[in-house]
């Protein structure tokens, strides 16, 4: 068994305990009103964006994500949020440095004895949730859960569909098919953002991710038999027929969202060993992106 398949399976306990951490840290989280910006790099990014999605939905106060990469500097905030699993992306920390004495920051992160820890502010550590393969899955779904709890917006039931997804089988005939496109509105864009990320890095998979009501402005052509479109939570009336149409294969379920995630995650390490590949060692990926020569790495 590889490790992503391990600690995939592994991601309903994490959650659990991630709502007890939401609640001993809160005072390090964004406060009500806070005017808030959420940063990261790859899955993280994306984590970024479900959460300044939910946050704001909320009524919490302003919320936005931005790749580490391309923060804008010249904005004010109250507070920024760096979600970086290793705690070395160089990214993450040159901003964070450079944010030093001016914003408050916080980073969440699965290992406190990095860089990070003298970059930010505050931590707030999800080492149970640290992750031995290259590839994402339960650090991202732990976090995002830590956030859901303190905003009041996790539930038991979330967990139980996670395990829900993990003991079903994989929709009939996704395995199969030669592309996809995941599809989500308001916080779940950035869920599939992230589905089209896992695909592409544990199995090489031709993939790609859109708000769900541009699916049609465009992205629909590419749907034909063979082809899944997969959407996350509440699909836009009338799509899932257009679709359907077109002969490509329509797949959403009555889960939570991020525990849909779990499914794909799945769909992912099932691709990578039909086409032998190792899912914990994508080509060309390491687990921390550090560039050498580069402020704050």
């Amino acid at each position: 068994m590889s490790y992503v398949e391990t600690e995939t399976a592994s991601q309903p306990e994490c959650w659990r305990r991630a709502v007890d951490v939401a609640a001993d840290r809160a005072p390090a989280l964004p406060a009500g009103g806070e005017r808030v910006a959420v940063v990261g790099c790859g899955t993280s990014y994306y984590m970024a964006q479900a959460y300044a999605a939910l946050r704001e939905a909320s009524g919490q106060g302003e919320s936005d994500a931005f790749a580490a990469s391309e923060f804008p500097f010249g904005r004010p905030y109250d507070r920024v949020v760096a979600l970086t699993r290793s705690g070395t992306t160089t990214e993450v920390l040159g901003l964070l440095n450079r944010l030093r004495g001016t914003t408050r920051t916080v980073a969440v992160t699965a290992d406190p004895h990095t860089p990070v820890s003298d970059a930010a502010d505050e931590l707030v550590v999800l080492d149970f949730a640290d992750e031995r393969s290259v590839v994402q899955t339960r650090f991202a779904t732990t976090a995002l859960t830590l956030f859901r709890a303190h905003l009041g917006l996790h539930t038991d039931e979330v967990v139980r569909d996670a395990e829900k997804a993990l003991a079903q089988p994989l929709p009939d005939g996704v395995l199969e098919c030669t592309q996809f496109s995941f599809l989500g509105r308001g916080w779940t864009v950035g869920i599939a953002n992230e589905a089209a990320l896992k695909m592409k890095e544990a199995s090489l998979s031709w993939t790609e991710s859109y708000p769900a009501m541009e699916y049609r402005h465009g992205p629909i052509s590419i749907a034909t038999a063979g082809t899944a479109t997969w959407m996350f939570g509440a699909a836009p009336e009338g799509l899932a027929e257009q679709v359907r149409a077109t002969g490509a294969r329509w797949v959403e379920s009555g889960l939570d969202p991020l525990a849909d995630l779990v499914r794909v995650q799945r769909l992912a390490v099932a691709r990578a060993a039909a086409r032998g590949l190792d899912p914990d060692l994508p080509r060309h990926l390491t687990r921390s992106v550090v560039l050498e020569g580069t402020p704050g790495a």
